[in-house]
């Protein structure tokens, strides 16, 4: 029999909520009948209940609006769950919605980026499409493109043309942050860090990087011309100042610098080699100061790092998070897991977001991915305008994901965010070689055709991720996957427990409707534990709490 009554929606209005701020949300019930019934919000955090708020309803036939808020401890970063149902007198469960929502500091303590790419003058749909976003918390937005020239970021007048021939407006742009900062989304201007106008050039000729030849490093078909970024040059101190202009005539949060992964090796007009690794460390350090001057703590400075290059120099430098973005030869899934545990070494324990671009056709390739990188504590940069998904570097030409990938996602997301604690950005990635599964394949070096699992460690806890890899036909996270991995259950996994006992074991997987945590029975014999995965299906999680 179909239930008379659902709950449609459970709306935040913001991305995130920062200490002493009050968490409030929506929920809309949906009957067909005319009863009186209880609404019921648990607010949990990782396996606590914290609060249960009840509220007697007397519903209609159609949908009502009811209002819930809660006041969070300030400690951050921190995760909470949110359990909404519908009960009747008879302490019946007629409906259940369990999501998440957290407490910031600051967006990049767990970055879930975005992206913005229409600036058009007289566009008027930015609150519609913000409030999109919102059910996968995106929390930051990368603004793509908005600017008068890659090396005039601030136009002449408004509106303008961009060098792609598109009619775009500085108002317009200002209108999106303002809406961004209602939802608690930083906003953050996409600059590149050496790229110029050939009229630019043409009037700065001694300002470009030559390659061997002594000619000019072009970007694209006579686009753009590379400029010169070495502390001190006469470019990166146009690029500084042109980092000021953005920060006093506009309210964005902070500078995304973008490159394009070559030219590695610049050439002087004397022909001597230099290379770039150290410069572009150095100028992400000199745009940190102009940020802290403007923005102060709330300000941020993001650096591409395009293939992983140049890792070592930029990960330890005075960025806030590391962000990556994948090209081969990070082809496969495992890469995936290794370029964010290398970032997270390098940047001694800063956040990661990777940027790897599919067609959101390829929706198991799609969830696949986030799997990986959520369960190695990163973020992905992937969802945005117009409902929009990240389908190619040039972020306008993104795909819009059908119904059903976003109502996964939005599962994959809620997870990473209700647990945070035991599986984000501040957790440490674990041996997961602690990890056998009966039957299965779980080695590192194979690519297809096993269980992948990822250990991440907190204080007291162990996360074991296992994600789904048997019976592909690949095993890379970019090239289409036309069938799903096969369906697993009663999965009997052995872990080395390196002489600690358990206290408790919890499953949970994003691939179910449900999210909370359910009990795991256990056998602890000696170094090793016995638990039983009831299902895989992408997904699955099992969190350890050790005794003491």
């Amino acid at each position: 029999m179909k239930n008379s009554v659902n709950i449609d929606e459970v709306i935040f209005k913001k991305s995130f909520f920062y200490p002493g701020e009050m968490a409030s949300w929506q929920i809309k019930v949906h009957a067909e009948n005319e009863e009186t019934l209880l609404l019921v919000n648990k607010i949990t955090h990782l396996d606590k209940t914290l609060d249960v708020q009840k509220k007697k309803i007397q519903i209609t036939p159609g949908v009502t609006q009811y209002d819930f808020k809660w006041q969070p401890p300030k400690d951050t970063p921190k995760g909470y769950g949110l359990d909404v149902w519908v009960e009747n007198d008879q302490g019946d469960m007629l409906a259940f919605v369990s999501t998440a929502f957290d407490v910031l500091e600051k967006w990049t303590q767990h970055p879930r980026y975005g992206f913005m790419v229409d600036f058009s003058a007289g566009r008027t749909d930015g609150d519609q499409t913000l409030d999109q976003l919102i059910p996968f918390r995106i929390n930051a937005l990368q603004f793509y493109d908005w600017m008068y020239r890659h090396d005039t970021y601030l136009p002449p007048k408004d509106p303008f043309i961009d060098p792609l021939g598109r009619h775009l407006s500085l108002e317009t742009t200002q209108r999106l942050i303002d809406t961004a900062h209602e939802r608690n989304m930083a906003a953050m201007p996409y600059t590149a860090v050496y790229a110029a106008s050939i009229s630019f050039y043409e009037q700065h000729p001694d300002w470009a990087l030559l390659e061997k030849n002594g000619k000019p490093s072009f970007f694209g078909e006579n686009f753009l011309v590379i400029m010169d970024p070495r502390p001190g040059s006469a470019w990166t101190e146009h690029l500084l100042n042109q980092f000021s202009d953005i920060l006093a005539h506009t309210q964005f949060d902070g500078i995304h610098l973008d490159q394009y992964g070559a030219p590695k090796i610049g050439y002087d007009q004397e022909g001597n080699s230099y290379d770039l690794a150290q410069p572009l460390a150095a100028l992400i350090n000199s745009t940190r100061q102009v940020v802290d001057k403007s923005r102060g703590h709330s300000g941020a400075v993001v650096f591409n790092a395009v293939t992983n290059w140049p890792i070592e120099s930029v990960a330890p430098a005075d960025q806030d998070i590391v962000y990556i973005e994948v090209w081969s030869p990070y082809t496969h899934f495992n890469d995936l897991g290794l370029l964010i545990q290398q970032a997270q070494t390098l940047g001694d324990g800063k956040s990661v977001v990777i940027a790897a671009y599919i067609h959101p056709a390829y929706e198991i390739n799609a969830l696949l991915n986030d799997a990986i990188i959520f369960a190695n504590g990163a973020g992905h940069i992937e969802l945005g305008e117009g409902g929009g998904y990240l389908a190619d570097p040039y972020f306008p030409k993104y795909e819009v994901p059908s119904e059903a990938l976003r109502e996964k996602l939005e599962r994959y997301y809620q997870i990473s965010i209700r647990y945070q604690n035991w599986l984000g950005p501040r957790t440490q990635a674990g041996n997961q070689q602690m990890v056998h599964i009966q039957g299965y394949e779980t080695d590192a070096g194979i690519t297809k055709n096993k269980i992948m699992p990822v250990v991440r460690e907190s204080d007291g806890t162990t996360v074991i991720s296992l994600i789904n890899l048997m019976g592909l036909k690949h095993g890379e996270w970019e090239k289409e996957l036309k069938s799903a991995p096969t369906l697993l259950s009663n999965l009997t996994v052995e872990i080395g427990s390196n002489g600690k006992e358990a206290e408790k074991i919890w499953f949970t997987s994003p691939d179910l409707g449900d999210i909370t945590l359910k009990p795991l029975s256990f056998e602890q014999e000696g170094q090793s534990l016995i638990i039983t995965i009831p299902t895989l299906n992408v997904w699955s999680l099992a969190i350890i709490e050790w005794k003491n």
